[in-house]
């Protein structure tokens, strides 16, 4: 099987490297890309590739840009430190999300996705629009990165209450009542955990378990109201009542 790593960091892409050949030993390396441009250069030779393990953000660009430029159709393992490209991964021949830092496990489960794939749609190019169409659904079992100090912590998106925003700055806050700041914009969080959230108002997305009942307020807003202790009133914004009460109902 040969890979292709396309990764911007040299040491990053030398422990890929050698993590993907403790999983499978057989595997060949292909030499690695660095940047945008080198993987179109690379790409348009039409070489033999398998399977493309990529980062996103390169530092000509995101290697988004080498798959629009080419048309490839060779399915693409996403690794990457930043949680808010996942439907757009998806969307390009991706078939696995993985979350830096990366381990020997994850790595491991995305080469069995891969095999699994290969032996089960052999007959057939994989459906790619079908694994798209499925991420929702995944995104409950995803997590969202906190830095802690020198820390990188991940919390299960099960765990979260809410979003918000205060003070210019997203942060996190979880069903035991902790508060962690995210790197991540709200914009980006509700395009990623949509239907399992709902952006109530600029500064507030909210899980649907978080939600005990909601209350009429007036001049024809609602209020969620919530089943853990939180300083603020949460109001949903009128234009949003209708979509508010089918999310209720829906979930």
């Amino acid at each position: 099987m040969k890979i292709l790593i396309i990764e911007d960091e040299q040491l990053t892409a030398k422990d890929l490297a050698k993590t993907i050949k403790l999983v499978d030993p057989d595997a060949e390396i292909l030499p690695f890309i660095f940047s945008v441009e080198d993987g179109v250069d690379f790409l348009m030779q039409k070489p033999e590739i398998d399977l493309i393990f990529s980062d996103i953000e390169l530092g000509d660009g995101l290697s988004f840009d080498i798959f629009q430029k080419i048309d490839i159709k060779i399915p693409i393992i996403f690794c990457t430190a930043f949680q808010q490209y996942t439907l757009d991964a998806f969307k390009i021949a991706g078939i696995e999300y993985i979350l830096k830092p990366f381990n020997k496990l994850a790595i491991e489960k995305a080469l069995d996705k891969y095999h699994y794939l290969k032996e089960s749609l052999n007959k057939t190019a994989p459906n790619y629009e079908a694994i798209a169409s499925n991420i929702k659904t995944n995104a409950s079992n995803s997590s969202v990165l906190v830095h802690q100090g020198d820390r990188i912590i991940p919390i299960s998106i099960e765990k979260i209450a809410l979003f918000f925003i205060e003070n210019d700055t997203t942060f996190l806050y979880t069903f035991d009542q902790k508060k962690h700041s995210v790197n991540q914009k709200m914009d980006s969080l509700e395009k990623l955990f949509t239907p399992l959230f709902f952006r109530a108002n600029r500064q507030f997305l909210i899980n649907r378990k978080a939600v005990k009942d909601a209350s009429h307020y007036f001049n024809r807003k609602m209020v969620a109201n919530l089943n853990i202790s939180f300083k603020e009133k949460i109001v949903v914004v009128k234009l949003k009542v209708t979509d508010f009460v089918k999310w209720l109902e829906s979930n």
